[in-house]
């Protein structure tokens, strides 16, 4: 049975082989599909699991330092679940010049958790982005799939309320 996260997409659980299987079915005849065959593994699990890259080495005939090789290169890849929300503060030159370090210090303090940690409760994951092609709303934050642009740190904390619903109170700090 998979495992829904509150964005609306299935995972298989880690110890479900049937996707994997299916994945390495399809770029068996492949010669140089690492970058796919994760892609489909990360999008299939929702992460690139231990477990999974070691049994997707010992099928695969590649070596497992290749395989964590390009999952750690590429940003792309995670090698940790995310929260229920992926929360992408843009760096890209426009929105670090109009003050995306300033927006992501102000979620990382309401959240009390530093780029790529993912809160206790699992509800939210921060990362930062180069670029998200929205320029003229710099700074910008995508919450999940939801876009917030011309920021302020203090707008911050109202946002992140939002996803907390009516029960929101702790889990945000109050200012």
């Amino acid at each position: 049975m998979a495992e829904k996260c509150a964005c609306g997409q299935r995972f298989a659980p880690v110890d479900d082989l049937g996707p994997l299987e299916e994945i390495l079915r399809r770029y068996r005849d492949e010669k140089g599909a690492i970058i796919p065959m994760l892609q489909d593994a990360q999008e299939a699990y929702g992460y690139l699991d231990e477990g999974i890259m070691r049994e997707m080495a010992r099928r695969s005939g590649y070596q497992l330092s290749q395989l964590y090789g390009v999952a750690t290169f590429y940003t792309q890849f995670r090698l940790q679940p995310i929260g229920e929300y992926l929360i992408k503060v843009c760096h890209g030159t426009a929105c670090h010049v109009a003050g995306a370090p300033l927006i992501t210090d102000e979620v990382s303090n309401q959240l009390g958790i530093k780029e790529g940690q993912t809160t206790p409760d699992g509800k939210f994951t921060l990362e930062s982005v180069m670029c998200v092609g929205a320029c003229s709303l710099s700074p910008i934050m995508i919450v999940g799939e939801d876009t917030y642009g011309k920021l302020k740190p203090t707008s911050i904390r109202k946002i992140l309320k939002g996803y907390y619903g009516e029960a929101a109170g702790s889990e945000v700090e109050d200012e």
